[in-house]
């Protein structure tokens, strides 16, 4: 590949494409416990407004001169999409009942045009639905190029007559070749359909190859504009200073540090009955435990200390074993994060850091509740100090397993290869940290 690429006089090295331009997978990967208005309000503030910012400023100058009262930002794109009747609904998943496949494509379209970027390329966003619902979401993004002003590159198969018409140009390519690119009044047809559409009756009916259509384009009044526009000199000084993005993310890093935290927060909360089982199975197993190892049964000496060190082993790996879910919700978030991160929402330590920061006062209460039910009870040494010290050891414990157990899912990506890490690092410890046979 040779040549060089410039958008308004600047080559690609001198700008940041990825904020000024945005790709649109076919794929939509989303949060599922999230809802439809908090995916957009997290993107949205991921985002921030970019190069709209003095204008926004002057717009709502403006409105407060002239007394008017707009609807959030959030609320006039959602009803652009057609996404306000379901603002409430979780976007859900293959486990859990959420919006419908139409609305989810609508989503994925609406996280990148609640901020600044204005250019998007769309990669068959109608793919596995049916022709009436990719004629309204085709009929969305209609809307919302008119309304705003933006530019899209769509990408699609087979469209129906119908979304077909909705488009400005189309750009129609076959083998490789563009064969026609323009506004939509012509059309270029398979071999099979060739020849109904066959223009002079006058002489027979013949195959037109894709490289007689893309030299017959080149040579047609329309590429040569085209080329001639192309050809143009554009000078850096005559580009806006708005018009491109010269940094990576949007906002400060301490706003998205914040929009980070309030999402981990609103999703533990969502998943509070996840915590809750965990802390009741916690609380029935620390019951158990101080059952079978009693005190009164035990004295202090070399025989029993192999039953106090089996309690201790016993906490251990039942506490480490109980962070083992973090596989699941690690996976789990690890698509929506790795499209998040490559549109520039955050850097990689925004998304981890408020993950840890979250687990530790879960992770502290339940090696506290173990400790307090456990300790006395056993029999272990009165002194408070050993107590705490004991708490320390169980809470380390569980803080190092949960963040182990997320860098395995990071590492693996597949729930597959994370349970054969995680059983096989589990495995070990039972080797290394339980009783050696004497020889």
């Amino acid at each position: 590949v040779s040549g060089e690429v410039s958008y308004n006089g600047y080559k690609l090295e001198e700008f940041v494409p990825q904020r000024t331009s945005a790709y649109i997978s076919q794929d939509d990967l989303h949060i599922p416990e999230l809802t439809v208005r908090e995916t957009l309000d997290f993107s949205a503030r991921c985002q921030g407004l970019g190069n709209r910012q003095e204008l926004m400023m002057e717009v709502s100058r403006r409105e407060k001169e002239a007394g008017i009262v707009p609807d959030p930002d959030i609320d006039a794109y959602m009803k652009i999409l057609g996404l306000d009747i379901c603002a409430g609904t979780i976007v859900g998943d293959a486990l859990q009942r959420g919006i419908s496949g139409g609305q989810k494509k609508r989503v994925t379209t609406g996280e990148i045009i609640v901020g600044p970027i204005k250019t998007l390329f769309m990669d068959e966003i109608t793919n596995g639905l049916d022709s009436s619902t990719a004629f309204q979401i085709v009929s969305c993004l209609q809307q919302l190029v008119h309304i705003t002003d933006a530019t899209l590159l769509v990408a699609l198969l087979q469209p129906s007559p119908e979304t077909f018409e909705l488009f400005d140009d189309i750009i129609l390519m076959a083998e490789g070749k563009i064969l026609y690119h323009g506004p939509r009044d012509a059309v270029v047809l398979s071999k099979k359909d060739q020849a109904q559409y066959w223009y002079n009756t006058e002489l027979p009916y013949s195959y037109i190859s894709a490289d007689v259509f893309s030299e017959k384009f080149r040579a047609s009044p329309l590429r040569k504009r085209i080329e001639e526009d192309l050809s143009e000199p554009y000078d850096k000084s005559q580009c806006h200073k708005n018009a491109l993005s010269f940094n990576f993310y949007s906002v400060s890093r301490w706003e998205i540090f914040r929009a980070c935290m309030s999402r981990e927060v609103l999703l533990m909360r969502r998943n509070k009955y996840l915590y809750i089982f965990k802390f009741t199975q916690v609380v029935i197993i620390a019951i158990v435990t101080m059952t079978s190892f009693l005190k009164s049964g035990m004295d202090i000496d070399a025989l029993h200390a192999n039953y106090y060190l089996g309690a201790i082993f016993f906490a251990v790996l039942i506490l480490v074993v109980d962070e083992f879910s973090e596989l699941a919700v690690t996976v789990s978030r690890l698509s929506s994060f790795y499209k998040q991160k490559t549109l520039g929402f955050y850097p990689a330590w925004a998304f981890a850091i408020p993950f840890i920061i979250l687990k530790i006062p879960v992770s502290f209460f339940q090696s506290l509740v173990w400790t307090s039910l456990t300790y006395y009870v056993i029999g272990y040494s009165p002194q408070v100090w050993r107590f705490f010290r004991q708490f320390l050891m169980y809470f380390t414990m569980q803080v190092s397993s949960a963040s182990l157990f997320r860098f395995l899912a990071s590492v693996c990506q597949t729930m597959d290869s994370s349970i054969a890490a995680a059983t096989l690092i589990i495995f070990t410890k039972h080797i290394v940290c339980g009783f050696i046979i004497p020889q």
